[in-house]
């Protein structure tokens, strides 16, 4: 499941390089204002739709409540739109929960070395995950990744209601009441040209950063 804002340029790719893994790729599109949502049914997603942008909290838990609808859906990947995952890793993570391993899988881009990162937003995604240890005794090493693995009980429980970037907050605050069994899994998080011309990296950062100290 992606969330989709204005990715026009690569959600075709991205959507073409899951499907063979993954039969069924549903795209919310939070009110784009290209051709995101053309784009991505063309390349064989279902495309929900936001009228107006609402925000990546708010598309997930849309998402969330779409796949719910399925009764053959046991498991969920949330996906980013812009190219930064690996679709072998987010298999891998489905992989551990069907196997029974967990009920949850989280990625983390701290658990090898695959990941290029700056050493500002390391240091934002560490304090980030030092919080997220502190307030809910999860111990995670990254609490900001958007490729995580949910099974369908868990899915049915999650319910978001900060539409920004509070909601990778809340989605952890939300799981630690839940206490499903849980792991992280390496993976690689790869900061494409495309993804740094738009500031995607810096804004995160800014943003993780003020939902630390002002929520």
């Amino acid at each position: 499941m992606i969330p989709l804002y204005n990715e026009a340029p690569v959600i075709g790719s991205v959507i073409r390089d899951l499907l063979p893994v993954f039969s069924h790729v549903v795209c919310v599109d939070d009110g784009s204002t290209d051709a995101s949502a053309d784009v991505a049914r063309a390349a064989g997603a279902v495309v929900v739709q936001h009228p107006v942008n609402l925000g990546q909290g708010a598309a997930l838990q849309t998402g969330f409540e779409y796949v719910l609808q399925d009764p053959q859906m046991d498991c969920v990947v949330t996906f980013d739109a812009d190219g930064q995952h690996r679709v072998s890793d987010a298999a891998a993570m489905v992989e551990r929960i069907r196997n029974g391993e967990a009920d949850v899988v989280l990625g983390s881009r701290f658990l090898d070395g695959r990941t290029r990162i700056g050493s500002i937003k390391r240091l934002v995604l560490r304090t980030a995950a030092l919080q997220t240890r502190w307030s809910t005794g999860m111990h995670l090493t990254d609490a900001h990744n958007g490729l995580r693995a949910f099974d369908r009980q868990v899915t049915a429980n999650i319910h978001l209601t900060q539409n920004r970037m509070a909601h990778a907050s809340e989605l952890i605050s939300i799981l630690a009441t839940l206490k499903p069994r849980w792991s992280e899994h390496p993976v690689e998080i790869i900061y494409t040209e495309y993804s740094k011309s738009k500031g995607q990296s810096l804004l995160n950062s800014v943003n993780i950063l003020a939902d630390l100290l002002f929520r």
